[in-house]
């Protein structure tokens, strides 16, 4: 017998994508460093923190040139619908200046 519900309503190019809730956390970065090679882009997402002189990658992520230039595009796309929505994101030229301790005093342990 022949299901006559068999692709109605579906599209065949469809991705059911799953977000773990761990991963729908997200980490924070606030520094990115990218490579490439001929083949791949590696892009590590760091977390600089003040007062720390060591940072750490957080995630790496590697990437074919032509989903690099996908991701370019799309972040073109949300940057520009962004600022429709909120102004112009301000940029500086100079990197974050954090007070070694925060702001506060520094503790003893």
């Amino acid at each position: 017998m022949e299901d006559n519900n068999q692709g109605k309503g579906k599209n065949p190019n469809q991705i059911n994508i799953e977000l773990s809730e761990e991963v729908s956390e997200g980490v924070y970065a606030n520094l990115a460093m990218i490579a490439h090679s001929n083949g791949e882009f590696v892009i590590d997402f760091i977390r600089l923190m003040p007062g720390v002189p060591k940072a750490k990658v957080k995630s790496r992520i590697v990437v074919t040139p032509q989903h690099a230039k996908r991701l370019l595009g799309a972040l073109k796309d949300n940057i520009e619908k962004y600022e429709k929505n909120f102004g112009p994101i301000k940029q500086s030229e100079e990197m974050p200046k954090f007070p070694m301790n925060f702001g506060s005093t520094m503790g003893e342990a």
